[in-house]
């Protein structure tokens, strides 16, 4: 059994690397042929959609200001842009500032409205209340500490009128504000470029396949009624909606110049929660979609859940019993030095351990060189510091990505046994 274990983990570990191999080769070549493109912005609109925006907030007073100044300011006709902000079950001043804010003669004639909410059904039930107020051919949705560049929706639109019939849904890319504040933010930093600057752009360029992230992006205003809004049930209803639309062929769509900032957690303990619940949503959407390798559904969506069903579990699982059994192994070695009697749970021949170490020094090597490729094409990033931080981070970030989907899928299977209903987490926000 010990020697089958051992062997589950070395492949899965060589395919994860190879996995790994291909999405950075279609990075390389997306990124090049970027590069090779003049960035064009967008001036005469005439021929641009209606637009409405969507920005749902709980108890966001120290930054719905901002977010809503910025969305106001973007660089899109004034007269196709609708703006709905949802006070959603707030408490504290949230509303109270935005009606300031509508006030300002600056904004009395735009297309503003505060849809102050009373309701269930979190940030999805937020959106299908507002939905019903948009006028727009187009659903863009910004979070409450969402500050977008000033071209960041144009540059969505004029991906989406490049394919109007193909493409149901743009993404743009969010980007760390706070990235500089502690070692917690530097991490995620290099994570959320790494993720966004080769995952999903070697996913994009190789098989067009595209995630919706929870802020940032557009939809057809049409599609979100075709598919029944978004899934109040659902904890990550980013990750759901975009299988429901990939289901109903359309494909989402990458605008990398359409950037975004956002707050990320500077506390662990936020941090942890903010993640779990993400896993925890994730493993969800993975289990209620894994029918589509199944059935009679596109190799597209076939592939979708593949990548993440081998993310969330098989590569997980390979990974965390390898971890046991070194540290197991490691662990009665110690002891042995004392007592020379103790024998090893695990004992395996000397070219299956030379080949355990080699997959894991080979997972280390990609890692880091995916994170360096990732900052070597973002302006301002490629960095001594960050470099070191990338070395550091697999031994350090990396590893709270094992405790928080054990958590998460204990927490998943805990509440499908009691029959609990998942409870929305709010990430805290800072002034």
């Amino acid at each position: 059994m010990s020697d089958f274990l051992l062997l589950f983990s070395v492949v899965s570990i060589w395919i994860a690397v190879l996995e790994s191999i291909v999405i950075m080769a279609g990075a390389i070549k997306f990124i090049r042929r970027q590069n090779r493109q003049t960035l064009t912005i967008p001036q005469d609109m005439d021929n641009y959609p209606t637009v409405t925006v969507l920005v749902p907030a709980h108890n966001e007073d120290l930054v719905i200001v901002q977010t809503v100044e910025r969305i106001l300011f973007m660089n899109y006709p004034a007269h196709k842009l609708q703006l709905i902000v949802i006070a959603d079950n707030c408490t504290d001043r949230t509303a109270e500032k935005l009606k300031a804010l509508k006030s300002k003669p600056a904004y009395r004639d735009r297309d503003f409205h505060i849809l102050e909410r009373k309701g269930t059904g979190g940030k999805s039930g937020a959106l299908n209340d507002a939905f019903k107020l948009a006028k727009g051919e187009w659903i863009c949705i910004y979070d409450a500490d969402a500050a977008p560049e000033k071209n960041a929706l144009a540059f969505l639109i004029q991906k989406a009128m490049e394919k109007p019939d193909r493409y149901g849904a743009v993404c743009g890319r969010n980007k760390a504000r706070n990235r500089s504040q502690n070692f917690l933010t530097k991490c995620i930093n290099l994570e959320l470029i790494t993720i966004q600057r080769v995952h999903h752009t070697g996913l994009w360029e190789l098989f067009k396949l595209g995630t919706i992230p929870g802020t940032n992006f557009i939809v057809k205003s049409e599609l979100i009624r075709e598919i029944g809004g978004w899934d109040e049930d659902a904890i990550t209803e980013d990750t759901a909606i975009s299988f429901e639309i990939l289901t109903r062929g359309q494909l989402i769509a990458l605008a990398p110049q359409a950037e975004a900032y956002q707050q990320e957690p500077e506390k662990l303990s936020i941090y942890m929660k903010q993640r779990q619940r993400w896993s925890k949503g994730n493993f969800r959407v993975v289990i209620e979609n894994i029918h589509h390798l199944f059935n009679r559904t596109s190799w597209r969506i076939k592939l979708h859940v593949l990548y993440y069903a081998v993310s969330y579990f098989w590569f997980m699982i390979a990974i965390i019993i390898s971890d046991i059994i070194f540290l197991t192994n490691i662990g009665y070695y110690i002891v042995s030095l004392f007592n020379p009697s103790v024998v090893m749970p695990f004992n395996f021949g000397d070219d299956i351990y030379l080949y355990l170490m080699i997959a894991w020094a080979l997972m280390y090597y990609i890692y880091v060189l995916q994170i360096n490729l990732a900052l070597a094409t973002d302006i301002g990033q490629s960095t001594i510091s960050n470099f070191v931080i990338s070395v550091v981070s697999y031994f350090t970030y990396a590893q709270l990505f094992l405790i928080i989907s054990i958590k998460a899928f204990y927490s998943l299977v805990t509440d499908k046994i009691l029959g609990r209903k998942s409870k929305w987490y709010k990430t805290q926000r800072f002034g």
